[in-house]
């Protein structure tokens, strides 16, 4: 059917808005809770600079500098391209695919009062319901739920997405990864090196230890214990991340896509929790998650998205 024939679509004027883009509490403390990470991302480029530039490579400088403004690169539309292509696996919609998925974008849009050009729409290759939204203009949505969701529900899902771009998710989650990735390589190469450790004779195994746990007593007592805030990092920006999706399905919400967004979400949910045959006809029962495994889940589970949402909508009916 097409997103014109639908109720919840309409044609004429765009009003676009003044002020398209913002950054929410959820972006900030987000942000806030990587400078440890990018602090130490800076220390180590800052020391790998030096280095060469005594070896006699560029001014150290000029190479800290470049991966400082590195990250302006998220808004580089042809760097927002490869991106897509190379790093999240997406592509350009096809003509069949295009016309439907603009229309819809363009009524979400239009009741945003966001300019739905300024935005770069992808198609990812997959059986689910999905979408993404990253870097600082790109909307990705699965070729399935192109072919099987109404348009409204369609709207639905691509409101949420435009909800983490204009609540300033996207580029925020993206610049955190990026400028912290050089600590987390020096991270996964320490533990590399740690395990190691056995392969060594007792006595410079103990010497190794020894100094290491010297070096961290030496860091906690300089830093009054800050130097252990990166170990709750990833618990916290987890929990910074579930928040974010719920004031996503709230932009949602608020345009007027959340019963359609709930419709959507129970029906992914239904047919994930479907049981799968075994070979000889048995049920493969669930396993149940760990704690740690959702305390580190980036996304609510979705009874807390749907009761958000439902209590959402009352509220919004209330106000009317």
């Amino acid at each position: 059917m097409p997103a014109h024939d639908d109720p919840l679509f309409r044609t004429g004027r765009v009003h676009i808005a003044a002020r398209q883009r913002g950054v929410d509490i959820t972006a900030v403390v987000g942000l806030a809770l990587h400078v440890p990470h990018v602090l130490a991302g800076l220390t180590l480029v800052f020391t790998a600079s030096y280095a060469v530039d005594i070896l006699g490579g560029p001014p150290w400088w000029v190479t800290l500098g470049g991966w400082a403004v590195s990250g302006a690169l998220v808004f580089h539309r042809p760097c927002e391209r490869l991106m897509a292509r190379l790093l999240f696996g997406l592509r350009h919609p096809t003509p069949k695919e295009a016309v439907p998925l603009r229309a819809v974008w363009r009524e979400v849009t239009a009741r945003a009062g966001v300019d739905g050009d300024a935005y770069q729409l992808w198609v990812e290759d997959s059986h689910g319901i999905n979408a993404m939204a990253t870097a600082g203009h790109i909307v990705g949505v699965t070729s399935h739920a192109l072919r099987t969701l109404p348009p409204a529900q369609l709207a639905g899902v691509l409101a949420h997405e435009l909800g983490h771009h204009t609540r300033g998710h996207s580029w925020a989650s993206l610049l955190t990864f990026w400028y912290a990735l050089p600590g987390r390589l020096a991270w996964r190469l320490l533990l590399r090196l740690a395990t190691r450790v056995e392969r060594l004779s007792a006595g410079a195994a103990i010497v190794v230890v020894g100094l290491f746990g010297a070096a961290v007593i030496v860091l906690a007592t300089s830093t009054y214990g800050l130097v252990f805030l990166p170990l709750a990092t990833p618990y916290l920006a987890a929990a910074v991340s579930r928040r974010s999706e719920l004031r996503a399905d709230e932009h949602a919400a608020v345009l007027g896509f959340g019963a359609q967004l709930m419709d959507v979400l129970s029906q992914e949910h239904e047919r994930k929790s479907r049981p799968y045959a075994a070979p000889r006809g048995r049920g493969i029962p669930a396993t149940k998650e760990s704690i740690t495994a959702r305390l580190l889940d980036d996304h609510p589970d979705v009874h807390t998205r749907l009761h958000h949402l439902h209590c959402l909508q009352k509220r919004l009916e209330n106000r009317r």
